[in-house]
């Protein structure tokens, strides 16, 4: 039988904040319709001020077979666009899993994701999740990996490129979504500023037929000051694939070293970013919160979103 009723979860990291939907096979959310997976409802879900308000609605499936995967991570942007990957999106859902799931209470969970299997290790306390850290995968450095537009085995260091009359030099890398991370040498310019001055434009460049996301930092005693233009949502307060791959261009443009734990200092807070030795993978470490559980009615909500909602 199928119900209007979604429960959910609100959970956020670092101040960048989701929807936790649970839609494995038995669980009272799968019944529902319209699905939370519809665009038109994630972008009503998502709506800070007609909706519950999030940066994204996450999907919690079934993992496909052959992974060896505990669940599955679908990720829909606030656009009702979907992302391949969100690093801090994972460490909620690992947290969900662990706090709601007695099967899954174990030290490692295995969540499926667009950008693969990732080993999410919980920090645990009376069955609370304190932190997560998660294998984030290697970091994909070729164009035709990232994408970008032309491809090709390159790698993309410091390539200069225009954006509303300003050239910027950016590293391109894929945490399994694409990322430009600009750094900013001068520290009197505001970081976040810049990233809402050219992410936009930057976001939907040519080059990347994917979009982007758009990464400003600053190096500064060997951490990473950061503020992320998120593909889909725009400013967000934090973003986890966004630190892993900041933290991979500053070691591909010599600015940092591999192997070490570097902070990185984003609007939400601080994560901890370790790129291995041989450039290999990437390790985040960070906290998760539920802020609240509820019921909502999502289809008198995509109702009056759909009523309401002006042309764009």
């Amino acid at each position: 039988m199928t119900s209007a009723v979604l429960p959910f979860t609100k959970v956020e990291g670092l101040g960048n904040d989701f929807v936790v939907v649970d839609l494995r096979p038995g669980r009272p959310a799968a019944e529902v319709r319209p699905s939370p997976e519809d665009p038109a409802v994630a972008r009503a879900l998502c709506d800070r001020r007609f909706g519950v308000g999030a940066d994204g609605v996450l999907a919690v499936l079934p993992a496909r077979p052959g992974t060896a995967g505990d669940a599955r991570m679908r990720v829909i942007n606030a656009d009702g666009s979907e992302a391949e990957m969100c690093g801090n999106g994972i460490r909620c859902v690992a947290k969900v899993l662990y706090e709601t799931d007695p099967s899954l209470r174990r030290p490692v969970i295995n969540i499926d994701t667009g950008a693969g299997l990732l080993a999410c290790a919980v920090d645990a306390a009376g069955g609370q999740v304190r932190s997560v850290a998660v294998e984030m995968g290697r970091p994909r450095v070729r164009r035709d990996e990232i994408p970008m537009s032309p491809g090709g085995e390159g790698r993309v260091v410091r390539e200069v490129i225009e954006v509303r009359g300003r050239k910027l030099a950016f590293t391109a890398v894929s945490m399994g979504n694409p990322h430009a991370v600009v750094f900013i040498d001068d520290p009197t310019e505001n970081l976040r500023a810049l990233a809402e001055s050219y992410g936009p434009a930057l976001e939907v460049s040519p080059t990347f037929p994917r979009r982007t996301n758009v990464e400003m930092a600053r190096i500064t005693g060997g951490e990473i000051e950061l503020v992320v233009w998120e593909r889909g949502c725009g400013i967000t307060l934090a973003c986890g694939t966004g630190a892993c791959a900041t933290a991979a261009a500053a070691c591909l443009e010599e600015r940092l070293a591999p192997g070490v734990e570097t902070p990185v200092h984003l609007l939400g807070g601080t994560l901890f970013i370790t790129v291995a030795s041989d450039g290999g993978g990437v390790r985040m470490r960070g906290p998760a919160e539920i802020v609240y559980r509820a019921d909502l009615d999502v289809a008198a909500l995509a109702a009056r979103d759909a009523a309401t909602r002006r042309p764009t």
